[in-house]
């Protein structure tokens, strides 16, 4: 699988880009936005990010150009502030998953495969319909009355989960779990925030709470 790796430290890339290749993956590495930006378009399998890089272009930057030209990859951000807003706000612009800094480079490969894998859980060819929606897995796309519903990625991957599993009560750490990965440590309000979002741009998806508990699909 290709990754793109964009982290301004060489000496940290240089030892991830190494570990990365062992496990087989196909890396190319960025020391600027400015240059990842130009492969925007590329298709690969993974972006990992650094949100604060040199210069004027920063991880969140790139990641709002790769959903804006509507490119698939999954995204791992990184940084060295390990704060709640950073994980919500890389989270909510469609990221797959955060890890803070310093990390070790076998960490980061078991978040890589789990990304990865996650990505890869759904058929290559399958429609789902719920009420007037139509959703495609392979293509990640979803239409109502012939109009697409834009999604970020988190948002689809949460659509998804519970499609999967309709009328079962999940909790908030369930959810989180399945969706953000066992390796996710932040608030749990993300999912709450994701699910506002979901509901608001899907308005017949009817995902009931449980107050105290969690969430279910109807």
């Amino acid at each position: 699988m290709k990754i793109y790796y964009v982290e301004d430290e060489k000496d940290l890339s240089g030892i991830i880009k190494k570990y990365l290749n062992r496990e087989g993956f196909d890396v190319t590495v960025f020391y600027d936005g400015e240059s990842a930006m130009e492969h925007i378009n590329d298709h690969v399998d993974l972006w990992i990010l650094d949100i604060m890089l040199t210069g004027d272009v920063s991880g969140y930057d790139i990641i709002k150009a790769l959903k804006a030209n509507d490119n698939k990859a999954s995204v791992i951000f990184t940084s060295a502030r390990d704060q709640d807003l950073d994980k919500i706000m890389g989270l909510e612009l469609g990221s797959d998953d955060y890890l803070a800094k310093p990390y070790s480079p076998r960490e980061l490969i078991l978040r890589v495969k789990a990304v990865l894998k996650r990505q890869q859980h759904f058929p290559i060819s399958e429609i789902v319909h719920y009420g007037p929606y139509e959703i495609d897995l392979s293509k990640r796309e979803i239409m109502t009355d012939d109009e697409m519903v834009d999604l970020t990625n988190k948002e689809f991957e949460l659509l998804l989960f519970f499609i999967k599993n309709p009328n079962k009560a999940f909790s908030r750490d369930d959810i989180l779990k399945h969706v953000w990965g066992s390796n996710y440590y932040g608030s749990d309000r993300v999912v709450d925030d994701l699910l506002r979002r979901l509901r608001h741009k899907m308005p017949e998806l009817k995902i009931e709470t449980i107050y105290g508990y969690g969430y279910r699909l109807l």
